[in-house]
């Protein structure tokens, strides 16, 4: 038997993609991935659910919601999508500004955020804005999940040390733990980072390996077995077991508006998220991933997640590489996985009343420091000291700040370290390699030739209003220093050419014309490139004929008519 997503005329049908082409054959390893995706997401969706200030249950309807949207809406064949501890921070000091952490208030915005990101997930895979997964560049990615790490951290202690949690900013937090550590509760910190111990020695003998529940069980039956709840370990207590009806939250066109901000947010770092998953597993690693249909899959997990009272969903790499390591399929395994969870909700619930909260606390510990990319930093200081610094002062803004605004002051740092990094192409002179018609950027300690007459010249950017005065200014420096017959630019890097960098190009153009200076373009390969000398009028000034398709070639067409 074989599930086909296709209609008559061979187009994907709007649902089921990740399931095109799935055989009952495959059931097995789909089953055997998704309990043990189960037995990974149990306490990780309890734990983001109490990262966020919500009941364990709504963890487990974020997972199951993100899990269905997926399977429905996405492309990718392995994707998990749930709660995520890289959103949950973000979006609960949000929501904190905006009512008190676990009141129905509380819960009510929550939903209407995951609505708010549902949209705007759905809306940029629509338009297939794909692109904008690019606006956190690696270095800034990399601060962004270090500040996040010390923001679970911090959060998770109190619960870790049996301590009350203090408020205010992170620094005025850690202070305040430092000073209470005389009273740590010596139970549930055994209880932590026993926990913690336990799952990092599971993680390091193999991934398929349910450390995180293994720890919760044993925890459960230590408190349990010694009375500890009478000498100070908090549990989760009850827990509904009931599913919600869908429903709208109930909340005031003023509020609505003020979630669209942190909305956009979270929706970008999804998106980000999301994109990196999928290129990291690609359903057929022979075909691009569809980046802009797993957006419409995130997207529908987080509109569920809102019509069920649950709060906004991500892609989650960790568990998508326990469903690719565990031989999965298909999102078959994810969907198993999700009916797991909803039966543990029905009929286990009360075998979750007496988690202790520390236990879930040293499942955060061990999320943040995993994703504390420790090796990357290195090797980012090693390579690039300016970079490096961008990773510290992002992550700084994420800690110092309130979290939303050192999101969006990552966010900005990430695009001006573009500009920037645009800013600084310069014009380069390329040399003929000896013996061959292969013309390539000079370099000290490579061996070319130069023509006495002629100047091969190119932009290894994009040309744009950010570089278009230092190309001319480079351009004009150039020719009063060699005042060559023939000028030939190589535009193969010239991918893109916009309206203020064609009017600098226009100049210099109309310039060596003046000048008796043949100018000449080689290699102009980007259609949008060609398209911007149609569209800004270029060719009033260069004939289409001294347009070409190698160095070479504009060299013998031209060389003979500059004497």
């Amino acid at each position: 038997m074989t599930l086909s997503t296709r209609n008559e005329d061979g187009q994907h049908w709007p649902l089921l993609r990740s399931l095109a082409g799935w055989r009952i054959s495959s059931l097995p390893a789909d089953l055997a991935a998704g309990l043990t995706l189960a037995a990974i997401a149990i306490p990780e969706q309890m734990a983001t659910a109490k990262l966020g200030g919500f009941t364990p249950e709504t963890g487990f309807f974020a997972f199951m919601a993100g899990s269905l949207g997926f399977a429905l809406f996405g492309a990718n064949r392995f994707l998990s999508c749930g709660a995520d501890s890289t959103i949950t921070p973000i979006f609960a000091a949000g929501l904190a500004l905006l009512a008190a952490t676990g009141t129905p208030e509380y819960g009510s915005l929550a939903a209407a955020l995951a609505l708010l990101v549902g949209v705007l997930l759905v809306l940029a895979g629509g338009f297939r804005l794909g692109g904008i997964a690019n606006l956190l560049s690696v270095p800034v990615t990399v601060g962004f999940l270090a500040g996040i790490a010390v923001h679970i951290i911090v959060s998770q202690l109190p619960s870790v040390l049996g301590l009350p949690s203090p408020g205010g900013p992170t620094l005025a937090r850690i202070a305040g733990l430092a000073g209470e550590l005389g009273k740590t509760n010596i139970h549930t910190l055994i209880i932590g980072f026993g926990v913690l111990a336990t799952v990092m020695v599971c993680e390091r003998i193999s991934a398929r390996i349910p450390g995180a529940l293994i720890a919760l069980v044993a925890s459960t039956l230590y408190v349990a077995s010694a009375g500890l709840e009478a000498k100070g370990v908090h549990v989760i207590g009850e827990i509904s077991g009931t599913i919600p009806m869908p429903s709208m939250p109930l909340i005031g066109a003023e509020q609505w508006a003020k979630l669209v901000p942190l909305a956009f947010l979270i929706a970008v770092v999804v998106m980000v998220q999301t994109s990196a998953t999928t290129r990291s597993f690609p359903s057929a690693p022979d075909h691009p991933a569809d980046v802009d249909r797993d957006f419409h899959g995130a997207g529908a997990g987080s509109l569920l997640a809102g019509l069920f009272g649950a709060f906004p969903v991500n892609a989650s790499p960790p568990r998508t590489g326990i469903v690719v390591e565990t031989g999965g399929r298909s999102q078959v395994a994810g969907l198993l996985a999700a009916i797991i969870v909803l039966l543990l909700v029905l009929f286990g619930a009360r075998l979750l009343a007496h988690v202790p909260e520390a236990a879930l606390g040293g499942v955060l510990l061990f999320v943040a420091q995993r994703i504390i990319r420790v090796a990357q930093i290195a090797r980012v200081y090693r390579a690039s000291k300016g970079e490096f610094l961008l990773i510290m002062a992002t992550a700084a803004a994420i800690v110092v700040l309130p979290i939303e605004q050192g999101v969006a002051l990552g966010i900005t740092l990430s695009l001006l370290h573009g500009i920037w990094s645009t800013t600084r192409a310069h014009l380069i002179t390329f040399e003929r390699v000896p013996d061959t018609t292969i013309w390539w950027p000079a370099h000290p300690h490579i061996r070319g030739e130069q023509l006495s007459d002629t100047a091969v010249i190119g932009f290894q950017a994009p040309l744009s209003f950010l570089n278009a005065a230092t190309f001319r200014a480079d351009l004009q420096h150039l020719l009063q220093r060699r005042s060559p017959r023939l000028l030939v630019l190589e535009a193969s890097a010239m991918v893109e050419i916009d309206y203020t960098a064609a009017q600098a190009l226009h100049e210099v153009i109309e310039q060596c014309n003046k000048d008796g200076i043949v100018f000449a373009v080689a290699r102009l390969e980007s259609l949008r490139a060609q398209e911007a000398f149609e569209r800004f009028g270029l060719y009033d000034v260069l004939p289409r004929d001294r347009v070409f398709r190698s160095v070479d070639l504009a060299l013998r067409k031209l060389r003979g008519t500059t004497g």
